[in-house]
């Protein structure tokens, strides 16, 4: 019984080491996406009222002419010169609209000042109107804004917290229209990589056949094409969400990412370098100053004279050359950069002399 069991497991092991993509636990809604399924920007002018004398100035002509305008739709006709809007912002409101978003739905919303208002703490974003890039209104924003900063001040000094001129709506506008997503083209489906590579494209379409038959294939870097099976016609979402699932092992390039300005490296984990020499050090010049008397001898008719003495002392500390050997792995090259004693400033140093040098095998990127 033990050995038939034994038997079982090693059988059961090396399947599980043929199928395609069990290395990593990534799946292919991890790395691509259904092509026709995307999210829209939407896009809308309005004014947000009720702010305690931190609205805009008078100098924001604009933000007077929408009251008047907006008065005018209420039946209320004044004058620009009789308005003050320090109570009043006039403000850019942004949206994403989701996918298969229905009329009824609700959206989060940003809301951000375009005048010269200095708070919108306490304000209430009116009626504004979304457009997507065709120019049709999509979406409807209203509501009470949640500012995560303020501004206080009093005796003109003053102190800022975050950014008080930008605030969100949770839920803040309701969507009147929605957006047909055409994802099927003739009982065929694409997936667009996150990241295009052609061995993860080729992997992708690997095991996808490998779970439903001879049904995909890539058709370049980025793409890969899958035909629906039969006995998925009328139920297309249940076939994409068995896609979704599917095991995959992506494959990423070589690449190093330094951030210059924080220190920071990161490294991918197939960085691989050959064997190279470093050394590491730096020169330290001190110059000292110091000040002494000079006493003339007693009946000289010397005076008394104040010297100025400078010192210039050199330093150097030890650099010793040390051999990083050929490493497979990041972990090797972490360890091997640490056994020099390199901060994270030295590193990216010490990088970009090993790829000027030939022996990085990977994309230095730097941002």
């Amino acid at each position: 019984m033990r050995r038939l069991l034994a038997l079982c497991l090693t059988v059961l092991m090396v399947g599980f080491c043929f199928l395609p993509g069990l290395a990593q636990a990534a799946r292919v809604k991890d790395v691509a996406k259904v092509q026709g399924v995307r999210s829209n920007q939407l896009v809308g002018y309005g004014l947000v009222v009720g702010l305690a004398g931190t609205g805009d100035s008078d100098k924001s002509t604009y933000t007077i002419q929408s009251i008047v305008n907006m008065l005018k739709t209420f039946g209320v006709v004044v004058s620009t010169s009789q308005l003050k809007p320090k109570n009043v912002a006039a403000v850019m409101v942004t949206a994403q609209l989701p996918p298969f978003a229905k009329p009824g739905d609700t959206v989060d919303i940003t809301v951000s000042s375009m005048g010269d208002a200095k708070s919108l703490q306490g304000g209430t974003l009116l009626q504004a109107p979304l457009k997507a890039g065709n120019g049709a209104v999509y979406a409807v924003g209203q509501g009470a804004l949640s500012v995560g900063g303020f501004v206080a001040g009093s005796g003109g000094s003053s102190r800022q917290k975050n950014f008080p001129t930008v605030g969100t709506i949770p839920g803040g506008a309701n969507v009147e229209r929605g957006v047909d997503m055409k994802f099927e083209n003739n009982g065929m489906i694409s997936l667009a990589l996150n990241t295009p590579d052609f061995t993860t494209a080729n992997r992708v379409s690997e095991a996808i056949s490998y779970r439903f038959g001879q049904i995909a294939f890539p058709r370049d870097a980025g793409t890969v094409v899958v035909e629906v099976p039969g006995e998925y016609g009328n139920n297309i979402v249940a076939f994409i969400a068995a896609l979704e699932d599917i095991p995959i092992s992506p494959d990423n390039a070589a690449k190093v990412v330094v951030n210059e300005r924080t220190g920071t490296v990161v490294m991918g984990g197939n960085v691989t370098i050959d064997e190279v020499a470093v050394a590491q050090g730096g020169l330290m010049v001190k110059i000292s100053r110091s000040q002494e008397v000079s006493q003339p001898p007693p009946f000289s008719r010397g005076s008394t004279v104040v010297t100025e003495n400078r010192t210039v002392d050199v330093k150097e500390q030890q650099a010793p050359l040390i051999v990083l050997p050929a490493s497979t792995n990041v972990s090797d090259l972490v360890d091997a950069l640490n056994a020099v004693g390199a901060s994270p400033r030295d590193v990216i140093s010490i990088l970009q002399a090993i790829k000027s040098a030939g022996a990085l095998h990977a994309e230095l990127q730097l941002i």
